[in-house]
């Protein structure tokens, strides 16, 4: 038997096990090499990997340390399984594997796209902040107001137990009481609505679920992965703030060949020449999808005019997904407050991100673990500021001790150009009826 090792964090490497590779004769996944996400017990159990010892986790955190893992293991094929990579990042691990002597592999989505008896409507992106669950709102409002209920199915995010997480369902604001800042930032919005939201480790029972309890399935995708359910229908969003990434990054590009519609967003934060350059990057790549220029209009819920705000952003946003800052920051200067830098205030982990991400003078949401939430904690109490700005769709507050008064930052979709959600929602269920 060919020894693999799949490569990831805690989202796509699962899915690669659970549809390739579990019950295979042929292949043995001797280990998920990750980074990033510390899971539990530190082993993929038997009742998921089908294997009576499961199959070990181990995390690596360079090249080196990767090439030296599979080199250990005796591994014949090294599986990558990750999103929002760019390209020079992609070129580093192949290296990394080939140097152990071992093959390099990406599955397609042939390989692992599961098939639903309900339409589906795919929302990717071409990295993370970029706005598609802004996207993904506006496609559930439009679907409800025809008469349709959607199910949402969001990319894994397994920080707890997996044999407790295989299928997840969020309804009620109560439901979400358990869940780290990350997972919050990406339900709370369409549990506020009343809409299931759905997540997990096994995405085959996942879908058995949310073919229960929606008319329609809407992947609301993670970072800038492709879909893990064959879509009908398919809508990439954009960067325009970052122009060049949506063919600069992996699986990004993938995303917008495979797309039907594309929406680049922040176009008038972006400016003409970068907005010209994703058009121009979109039509080149991939000439047969539709585009659509829009803004993410952010507003508060107070007045912060001439006060000190300490902002706190959506923390995958400002670390890996490479922007210095996001909706908060935008929000602070447009109602004219003084934003203060936290960097000077910053404890433990939060110190820790700042030394290692190029974020800007705004504070990350971390809150995976309970230090990185007493960390964030304690650098929001040190803050000298008049006002805490946040700019994550979390309600933070629930969880940890804010001791500042609070403003909440929201944001919509404003359709500049090209086609609009309604658009594109008729011809997804024009394809789908067919």
């Amino acid at each position: 038997m060919r020894r693999v090792a799949i490569i990831g964090a805690a989202g796509r490497d699962f899915h690669v096990y659970n549809t390739v590779y579990r019950g295979s004769r042929e292949y043995k996944v001797v280990a998920f090499l990750m980074t990033q996400i510390p899971i539990p017990n530190r082993r993929y159990p038997p009742s998921l990997s089908g294997v009576p010892e499961g199959v070990p986790i181990y995390t690596w955190k360079s090249y080196e340390e990767l090439t030296r893992y599979l080199k250990e293991l005796r591994v014949d094929e090294a599986v990558l399984a990750y999103s929002d990579l760019l390209y020079d990042e992609v070129g580093h691990i192949i290296s990394a594997v080939l140097a152990s002597g071992a093959t390099f592999k990406i599955h397609g989505p042939n390989d692992t796209y599961l098939n639903s008896i309900r339409p589906v409507f795919a929302v990717t992106a071409t990295r993370t902040g970029a706005g598609k669950s802004t996207v993904s709102k506006e496609v559930v409002k439009d679907l409800a107001s025809r008469g349709l209920k959607a199910a949402v199915v969001r990319h894994p995010m397994p920080y707890r137990d997996l044999e407790e997480g295989v299928v997840e369902i969020y309804k009620r604001p109560e439901d979400l009481d358990k869940l780290t800042f990350e997972e919050r930032e990406e339900y709370e919005q369409y549990v506020e609505m009343g809409v299931p939201v759905l997540a997990g480790v096994d995405y085959s029972a996942v879908l058995k679920e949310a073919e229960l309890l929606g008319d329609v399935i809407l992947w609301d995708g993670g970072n800038n992965d492709f879909p893990f359910f064959r879509p009908n229908y398919m809508v990439v969003v954009t960067d325009a703030r970052r122009a060049g990434h949506e063919v600069g990054s992996f699986p990004g590009e993938l995303n917008l060949r495979l797309a039907d519609a594309v929406i680049i967003t922040k176009v008038s934060d972006a400016g003409r020449e970068k907005v010209e350059e994703v058009v121009a990057n979109v039509k080149k790549t991939n000439p047969k999808a539709s585009i659509t220029k829009a803004d993410l209009e952010v507003y508060v819920d107070r007045d912060i005019t001439g006060k000190r705000v300490l902002v706190i952003e959506d923390a995958p946003t400002v670390t890996h997904g490479g922007l210095p800052y996001a909706a908060g920051y935008l929000a602070a200067v447009k109602y004219g407050a003084v934003v203060v830098d936290p960097r000077p205030y910053a404890v433990g982990v939060i110190k820790r991100v700042y030394e290692e991400y190029s974020t800007g003078p705004v504070l990350p949401s971390l809150g995976y673990t309970p230090e990185q939430r007493r960390d964030l904690e304690e650098t929001i109490k040190r803050a000298d500021a008049d006002v805490v700005l946040l700019g994550t769709p979390a309600k933070i507050e629930r969880v940890i001790k804010i001791d500042k008064p609070i403003a909440r930052v929201s944001w919509r979709l404003k359709i500049l150009e090209g086609p609009t959600i309604k658009d594109l929602v008729d011809e997804f269920l024009e394809r789908a009826l067919r």
